[in-house]
């Protein structure tokens, strides 16, 4: 049970940051025969739409501002893909139920989102486009090498998880209170002279 719970809390905070990449990556993880995955994540139509789309993110992901969009965008698609792929891996549990195994990964997967979201608007407002693309290929990492953890260790992935999500919550918090800040200082700026 704590395997299928380390898997679902992997693969919930991985599609958080990148959904197509994470299925991707389950259903190739499926065909290499490195993980017992269910078999609508391995069928060729299912890894063609998540490659293909993962190559649109995976541009859209480097250029300042359509990524502000495309986030805003995958508000809404990265918890509810996360949970459509925690109910189809935890559907397959008998010690863990569909629904369960869908509520996990779908929040787990929004706050993962939101620290991503968060962390590239504070990015964004540098002029230069180099910290946004590495900022996005170490996201792409991390999502290959946490599901790789989780194939490996699931167990450990639970608790990279957890301190993943505590350092998310911290961080979006900092943002927020600095972006307050930047907007009061805005606000109590005198005029400038015409």
């Amino acid at each position: 049970m704590v395997d299928t719970i380390g898997l679902l809390a992997g693969t919930g905070w991985a599609a958080g940051l990148n959904l197509y990449l994470a299925t991707f990556l389950l259903g190739l993880a499926g065909r290499l025969d490195w993980l017992e995955v269910p078999s609508v994540l391995q069928r060729t139509d299912v890894m063609i739409v998540a490659g293909v789309l993962y190559g649109v993110e995976f541009l859209a992901d480097k250029v300042p501002f359509i990524d502000n969009v495309w986030d805003a965008i995958h508000t809404f698609v990265r918890p509810l893909g996360a949970g459509a792929l925690g109910y189809v891996i935890a559907g397959d549990s008998p010690s863990i139920g569909a629904a369960i195994g869908a509520l996990l990964t779908g929040a787990l997967a929004l706050s993962a989102h939101s620290t991503k979201a968060t962390t590239r608007a504070a990015v964004n407002t540098s002029p230069e486009p180099f910290s946004n693309i590495t900022l996005s290929l170490f996201e792409d990492g991390l999502v290959a090498g946490l599901l790789a953890l989780a194939i490996a260790n699931p167990v450990v992935t639970l608790v990279v998880v957890v301190i993943f999500t505590i350092l998310g919550i911290w961080l979006v918090v900092k943002f927020f209170g600095a972006i307050k800040r930047i907007r009061a200082r805005r606000v109590s700026a005198p005029p400038a002279p015409s």
